[in-house]
């Protein structure tokens, strides 16, 4: 016996928003419930999820769940095609990536794959609202100018019916794999199922999934675990998963594969660090000059500043890694020290660069200017990293030159100037005791601050038009003697590069269109380059 009665019952495919199949029930979510034919005994009908479970049916062959699934993606993304086209709005950036709407959130897949960059991300189309992720796929010969591709993959199947969550990719061959964590919610409690998942294209733009790879969680973990990266390591496969401990740890769990397909469990990492957070999540892991660096997003940390209230983080450790495939980490520091900073991945060039982006947001906050025009959150800029004498370097990508239009060398001396755009590349040194207010309108500035007592920037957001999240930021920089500074502005953000990238700060900043002052109090020289839009990453132009 097939499902096909049973998707009869429920009016047809079209009529069905999700399938899941929890502990030997089969569960469809239905759109229309006037259209269920109620011909099978003993189906119940939930009003409030607007789900009918059938208790007594038979085990559904893989295939054809994995059928009914592409039935489903059909008609989510004929509904998705109405969200590709982008509203313009004065708060749109010029060359980072943005949705074109709904929300967007971290950053997925990125790599080098037969000549071309893959750049994926995590999508809600239909409102600002973190639901039933998808994901965009964007593609890029130069790391600078992007392009829309189809949407590879919704959340259409029983192992992703809560979203298609965040995940790396793998090049292997002329096959692009991209593996991901499956979301699923069950019943009123919303009780959530994890399992790890792959999609696999032949030609870098079409994607068949496959289903879940580790249907299991490990030992003594909670269904919290998540974001899967694999890694070759000697002549076998290693994923980490970001996950949490039923004593509410943060952790590494790790996998092992020979051939991408079948998983086994190795072990959890991580203990050395002690308490360090409830959760862990988005792990990545690569090496830089011979030191070998993992990536992990620990939430639940307190900062030692009054001014950072929000306790998500995203930093990096170094690391050991044992011929056994065991992880050791030390030395943990934040990767930047802005407002607006998470779930980053890296990748590497075709020229051996590793490059990394991160997602311009965080996951409590979802009340931005942008809203009001149907989209929020933004990609941060490409960097590339560094470990030099044992410190990380990240510095803007060398490709970013390319939008440079007009220099303006500039002269201040508590003094200011209009520079008449909100997209510019700025470069200067700064004496303690100075302010760098940028975007500066009659009512709103971001102010720059170095407190000449402490040997502390402060970054200040507080008379902009910023609705939710902490105002203000400082970073210690007691070895300084001066500050140099490269700020890369792009309309409603500010990437800033100190002492030649040994700390930066990213951060949305909202003010109105026409607030393009810059104002200095003390003396310096400024190099200031336009920036220019680049290609815009959406499926056509504005509508």
């Amino acid at each position: 016996m097939s499902l096909t009665p049973f998707i009869e019952d429920c009016g047809g495919v079209e009529n069905i928003a999700r399938v899941l199949v929890p502990d030997e029930r089969l569960i469809f979510e239905v759109r229309n419930p006037t259209l269920i034919q109620g011909n099978i005994e003993g189906s119940q009908f939930n009003d409030t999820l607007s789900q009918i479970t059938y208790r007594s049916f038979p085990t559904p062959a893989s295939e054809e769940l994995l059928n009914l699934g592409k039935g489903i993606a059909k008609y989510q993304l004929a509904m998705a095609e109405d969200f590709i086209l982008p509203v313009d709005c004065d708060y749109r950036p010029l060359w980072h990536v943005s949705p074109p709407k709904g929300l967007l959130n971290d950053p997925n897949g990125f790599i080098y794959h037969n000549g071309e960059y893959h750049l994926f991300y995590q999508w809600y189309p239909f409102s600002c609202a973190h639901k039933d992720k998808h994901w965009a796929h964007l593609t890029s010969k130069d790391l600078v100018n992007w392009q829309w591709q189809p949407i590879p993959m919704t959340p259409s199947d029983w192992f992703d019916s809560h979203g298609v969550f965040s995940g790396h990719a793998v090049s292997n061959g002329e096959e692009l794999m991209l593996f991901y964590t499956g979301n699923v919610r069950i019943d009123e409690q919303r009780d959530r199922h994890t399992t790890q998942c792959v999609a696999v294209s032949k030609d870098g733009i079409q994607f068949e999934k496959k289903g879940p790879v580790i249907f299991d969680l490990p030992p003594k973990v909670t269904p919290h675990c998540r974001d899967p990266k694999i890694v070759k390591h000697n002549d076998e496969w290693l994923m980490l998963l970001g996950a949490q401990r039923e004593d509410l740890k943060g952790r590494l769990a790790i996998y092992k594969s020979d051939d991408l397909v079948s998983w086994t469990f190795h072990k959890l990492c991580g203990d050395e660090m002690g308490d360090f957070g409830y959760m862990w999540e988005c792990p990545d892991m690569f090496e830089l000059n011979e030191q070998l660096l993992v990536v992990v997003g620990p939430q639940g940390i307190e900062s030692d500043s009054q001014h950072h209230t929000i306790p998500h983080h995203n930093g990096i450790a170094k690391a050991v890694l044992s011929d056994d495939g065991d992880i050791t980490l030390s030395e943990f520091r934040n990767l930047d020290h802005g407002f607006d900073f998470y779930a980053p991945q890296t990748m590497l060039t075709a020229d051996g660069r590793r490059v990394i982006s991160g997602w311009m947001g965080l996951p409590d906050e979802d009340d931005h200017p942008s809203v009001d025009s149907g989209w929020i959150h933004q990609l941060t800029m490409l960097r590339e990293m560094k470990f030099v004498d044992g410190k990380l370097i990240q510095m803007p990508i060398e490709e970013m030159t390319s939008l440079r239009g007009e220099q303006h060398k500039l002269s201040l001396n508590n003094s200011g100037a209009d520079l008449q755009t909100k997209s510019f590349d700025l470069t200067t040194t700064l004496e303690w005791g100075s302010t760098l207010s940028l975007f500066k309108g009659e009512a709103h500035q971001l102010d720059i601050r170095l407190d000449s007592e402490s040997r502390t920037l402060f970054l200040d957001r507080s008379k902009t038009e910023v609705r939710q999240g902490d105002k203000v930021r400082e970073l210690a920089l007691t070895d300084s003697e001066q500050v140099e500074l490269r700020i890369l502005a792009d309309t409603s953000s500010v990437e800033i590069f100190i002492n030649q990238g040994e700390f930066v700060m990213s951060s949305r900043v909202f003010t109105p269109k026409q607030a393009t002052g810059i104002v200095l109090e003390g003396q310096a020289q400024l190099d200031i380059w336009t920036l220019n839009a680049a290609d815009k990453p959406f499926a056509d132009k504005m509508a």
